[in-house]
């Protein structure tokens, strides 16, 4: 399985991004998703998660209210719409594919195959 993330950039703070993560693949639909990121100096962290069919979601505390995760399987896409960013948003964000579980939700050990990540830059 090979994913592709796209849609970083950078923006202001209060401003909106919406990332993309493409997957190869005939079996995305089978695959928990995950969106995770990476600040410089600290360990990767949990953003959100979606399940097989899109009908169960998660998110970290720091990311519920402001950033929506939604797949297209027949696109073999997920999505992260990230809204009103704050400074504290900015690092490499990625996605990754759990093949073993339903839903992930779980720590980026979980996950068997991770994008190439997609740098997001809120400036304040």
């Amino acid at each position: 399985v090979q994913l592709q993330a796209s849609g970083g950039g950078l923006v202001q703070a209060g401003g909106s991004l919406r990332l993309s993560c493409t997957a190869s693949g005939r079996t995305f639909s089978r695959y928990a998703m995950g969106w995770f990121r990476q600040a410089p100096d600290q360990e990767r962290e949990f953003v959100a998660a979606i399940s097989w069919s899109g009908g169960s979601t998660g998110y970290a505390d720091s990311v519920k209210g402001r950033f929506t995760t939604s797949r297209d399987n027949a696109k073999n896409t997920v999505s992260l719409q990230m809204n009103s960013l704050k400074p504290e948003d900015t690092a490499v964000y990625y996605c990754a594919a759990d093949p073993s579980r339903y839903y992930g939700g779980g720590p980026p050990r979980d996950y068997a195959y991770w994008g190439q990540g997609t740098q997001v830059t809120v400036s304040s």
